[in-house]
């Protein structure tokens, strides 16, 4: 069970319930394409390597009929390194290895005002499975400027860590989704989708010494998406804002923006910044070291103490930014090449509205992906 990561669930979950993009397709595709993507990830604190990630991923998607499509993609995921300072059960460093493999599929039905799509989904590794499972519809209106979504998904998740803290745990979530996408001039468009989760059963780290955690979570996430053509830039501006809020107290807020510039002779460059600021759960609190205990421990805690506590960092107040660059080649008219890279950093003086969690060591996080697409 990977603890740098959300739930695998909740991350499936996600993934198999996002909302087309904001130019959606009306109509069943003409053509299929199939992609490779392979992604390398490493994470790293002051004077620690930590988690690094080589990812190979395939995606298809097929037409059907004229009126149906099939998308299906595999990843496999090869995890190794040591989790964050003071975390876990033997030391800051604890060393881990695992291999996750996921996939996904989603069959569409296209109508002449909409969409009907369902989609499965699974994750597997050495102590963690997901199984996910998803309903979407959309309907256009008339004038086709207008699309409303709707969507619902349950995930369920097995948890039997090797250290035998539990055994057979599980956990089920529930989601909804709506939202509203709408063409305003022909050069900007928008989308507003909400959604809620709910979800009960085994949320502590069993991998994290005095981590237990509430077996209920209710998460509700507000998207707001803005796109805008500049055509004399022959450029388009893509901004997001993201307020997420759950029963365990963090509150958090995501702001995104994307320069798309179109180049000469098929190429594109696309620069993109991310920043991220939450506040922490209710029960986290900052590891400290205990003369008697040890590390990690609540100040002045004692065995029996509060029902609610955890030191994982994921829980903690902080800020983050992630800085990044693409670039794509289109090659011919049924290929394409692109790379992307990322640099992410967290810390807990960049919270806004608030103070961040000052007992953790700054978070830094470097991603390199290279992908090869081809239309048939």
């Amino acid at each position: 069970m990977d603890n740098h990561k959300p739930p695998v669930g909740q991350a499936l979950l996600a993934a198999a319930m996002l909302l087309p993009g904001l130019v959606h397709a009306e109509t069943a595709p003409e053509r299929g394409a199939i992609s490779v993507k392979y992604l390398d990830y490493k994470e790293d604190q002051p004077g620690l390597d930590r988690i690094r990630v080589h990812a190979p991923s395939v995606a298809i998607m097929a037409p059907v009929a004229g009126e149906w499509s099939i998308a299906a993609s595999v990843t496999m995921d090869d995890v190794s390194g040591a989790s964050p300072r003071y975390h876990t059960a033997v030391s800051g460093a604890s060393r881990m290895d695992d291999l996750r493999k996921a996939g996904d599929v989603t069959v569409t039905r296209y109508l002449p005002h909409g969409t009907v799509s369902f989609g499965a989904a699974f994750s597997t590794e050495h102590d963690y499975r997901s199984r996910a499972l998803s309903l979407q519809t959309t309907i256009d209106s008339d004038d086709k400027n207008t699309t409303w979504a709707l969507g619902l998904g349950g995930s369920d998740d097995g948890i039997n860590p090797v250290n035998l803290i539990v055994t057979n745990e599980s956990r089920q979530t529930v989601s909804v989704l709506a939202g509203v996408t709408r063409v305003f001039t022909p050069v900007d468009i928008g989308q507003l989708t909400y959604t809620h989760s709910s979800g009960h059963g085994y949320y502590s780290d069993p991998y994290k010494l005095v981590d237990n955690r509430p077996r209920d979570r209710n998460q509700d996430t507000l998207l707001m998406q803005w796109n805008h053509r500049f055509v004399d830039a022959d450029a388009t501006g893509r901004f997001s804002y993201r307020y997420y809020r759950d029963s365990y107290g963090i509150r958090a807020h995501t702001l995104s923006a994307e320069w798309v510039q179109s180049l000469a002779d098929g190429w594109t460059v696309t620069p993109s910044l991310r920043l991220y600021s939450q506040r922490a759960a209710d029960f986290y609190f900052d590891p400290v070291y205990d003369v008697n205990l040890g590390a990690p421990f609540p100040p002045g805690y004692v065995f029996g103490g509060p029902a609610y506590t955890s030191a994982d960092q994921r829980l903690s107040a902080f800020g983050a930014a992630t800085a990044g660059i693409k670039i794509a080649k289109q090659l011919g008219k049924d290929w394409n090449v692109d790379l992307k890279l990322e640099r992410y950093e967290q810390r807990g003086a960049w919270r806004v509205f608030g103070d961040g969690s000052p007992g953790l060591a700054p978070l830094r996080a470097t991603s390199l992906q290279i992908g090869f697409t081809r239309l048939w």
